[in-house]
């Protein structure tokens, strides 16, 4: 009798079942998270080979009146590569990267709650987030894809590659979105523990709540405007093509009305989750936490209303411009209050110089640059010189991958234990961490002074005189690739080869995910439901 129930001791969402049929049919959302991760994993490998296929190109010497054979990859290749990566890294790894892997994780852990309100819906969404990647990555195969990420008209009306799997593939993928938001909105509703009230509800619950709002009201608009996109090319109904009697700026405007709250549904979960670790590794209550809860929402509100900054260049009229411009800005406000309570929060705290803390010293200096480069494109007479440049690339990879997956790496770290039950190595997660933020830095912030000088982003060849830029840009993506594989490595060698983590609370918090004496977590969570009576962010003195 011992024995057995010091076995059931050790029973957790992990070996409660085991083969593959028992997680591909599984409705915990603790193993339909960890699906997510590994699925997202092996995407980010794909597109990262991409990106490392454009640097070695834009490594090689230029020669004077080359060929088009002359270097590694070819014009049309280029192009498709730098399609795919984008395509990739945006619907594939970023956009699902924090809420399907440790929102789906954390969220009914955090509130008390035994699963996710929708189970069978929660399975749904990754059985259609697989379909649609597999659209998505069969343009590799079958015709290759040319568009960028954004398939602007009227080019995507008329190319010969494959955009229609990839739209097809991209529209199936809005379903994932929307199905995981409606799910993560009903349970922060439905299924909070007794006594939890909203501003007792962690700050990573209320960006994931607000994340849910965004995907919810703004994934339809692009599901339909790829729809009106696969009928033009598939028969001929003049929407967007001027040469059918449609508009090309109208596609602009609809894609940009999803894609730029899209933005904030890769950066507003990673603001949860630094308010997480900021106050978790600094032992200090979180400042000004009303006002931290609140601009989530703010945001998640005032990204439907900027869409237009993207369309400056447009021909849109000035007035919509400058008003655009204003409301761009405005975006900047709630932004800074999160930024400045991170600050408030470390100043005098007692700081733990720990693998997710330095994810979390990272991510305030790139999301910095990334925020403040920024504001330049959001001027308007900037804006003009920068359009279309290198600068942009460099702003927007300093938001993405800056903020969104220095975040998420932070967060993995900060939770392994509840992922895993298992220890990581500390040395060789601050040494991954310096090293990415040493290549980081080399790969993208020449970029920014090769877009100042004119440099266009998406192509293949160039001027001898932007040369020196891209061999450091390239370096540094390699570098920056040891980095990520380094951090990988150390992953699996913890999940094969580690010790079992004893502590079930290492870091001595007191939300519910860290409230159960068990190190993983049990099917059903909590073996009781838990009673919150206390404010999840004290620290005992």
């Amino acid at each position: 009798m011992a024995r057995s129930l010091s076995n059931n001791s050790n029973i957790n969402f992990l070996n409660i079942k085991s083969g593959f049929l028992s997680w591909i049919f599984t409705l915990d959302h603790k193993r339909i998270a960890i699906m997510y991760s590994v699925s997202i994993a092996v995407f980010f490998l794909i597109g990262g080979l991409f990106g490392v296929l454009l640097r070695l190109e834009l490594l090689q010497d230029r020669i004077p009146n080359a060929t088009d054979t002359s270097y590694f990859l070819s014009a049309n290749h280029y192009n498709e590569a730098f399609t795919l990566h984008g395509a990739i890294m945006i619907f594939l790894v970023i956009i699902p990267s924090i809420p399907s892997t440790l929102g789906n994780f954390l969220l009914p852990l955090m509130i008390g709650a035994k699963d996710v309100a929708f189970p069978k819906l929660n399975l749904l969404s990754y059985y259609l987030y697989i379909c649609g990647a597999l659209f998505l990555i069969m343009t590799i195969v079958y015709g290759g894809l040319d568009t960028g990420w954004t398939f602007y008209t009227p080019y995507s009306v008329e190319t010969k590659t494959s955009t229609t799997l990839a739209v097809t593939g991209v529209f199936i993928l809005g379903f994932s979105n929307v199905l995981t938001g409606l799910n993560f909105i009903v349970t922060v509703h439905k299924l909070r523990a007794p006594g939890l009230i909203w501003f007792r509800l962690p700050l990573f619950v209320w960006a994931i709540y607000s994340t849910a709002i965004i995907q919810i009201l703004a994934t339809p608009v692009l599901a339909i405007t790829l729809f009106l996109l696969a009928m033009e090319r598939l028969i001929g109904v003049g929407i967007f093509d001027p040469s059918l009697g449609g508009d090309p700026i109208l596609f602009q405007n609809f894609f940009w009305f999803y894609s730029h709250p899209a933005v904030y549904i890769m950066i507003l979960p990673a603001f949860g989750i630094i308010s997480e670790l900021v106050t978790a590794h600094s032992r200090k209550c979180i400042f000004g936490y009303k006002a931290v809860a609140l601009t989530s929402i703010a945001i998640a509100i005032l990204s439907f209303f900027v869409w237009g900054h993207h369309m400056f260049t447009s021909g849109q009229s000035p007035l919509s411009s400058v008003i655009f411009s204003l409301l761009t800005y405005s975006v900047a406000i709630p932004t800074a209050i999160k930024i400045f309570s991170w600050v408030a929060t470390l100043y005098k705290g007692s700081i733990q110089f720990t693998a997710p803390m330095l994810y979390v010293f990272i991510f305030l200096i790139l999301f910095l640059i990334g925020g403040l480069t920024g504001a330049f494109l959001g001027a308007l007479s900037v804006d003009v010189q920068l359009h279309n440049t290198y600068f942009l690339v460099a702003h927007f990879h300093y938001v993405m991958m800056g903020g969104a997956i220095m975040a998420w790496i932070g967060g993995i770290y900060h939770w392994w234990s509840k992922l895993t039950g298992k220890k990581y190595s500390e040395y060789y997660a601050k040494l991954a961490c310096i090293i990415i933020f040493i290549g980081f830095n080399l790969t993208y912030f020449p970029q920014f002074i090769m877009g100042s000088r004119g440099m266009p982003r998406r192509y293949y060849d160039y001027m001898p005189d932007f040369q020196y830029y891209h061999n450091i840009s390239s370096i540094g993506s390699f570098i920056l690739s040891i980095g990520l594989f380094l951090v990988l490595f150390n992953w699996l060698h913890s999940i094969f080869f580690a010790e079992p983590e004893a502590n079930a609370n290492p870091w001595n918090l007191k939300s519910l995910e860290w409230s159960e004496e068990t190190v993983v977590p049990i099917k059903e969570n909590f073996k009781k439901q838990p009673i919150v009576t206390y404010n999840p962010y004290e620290f005992d003195k």
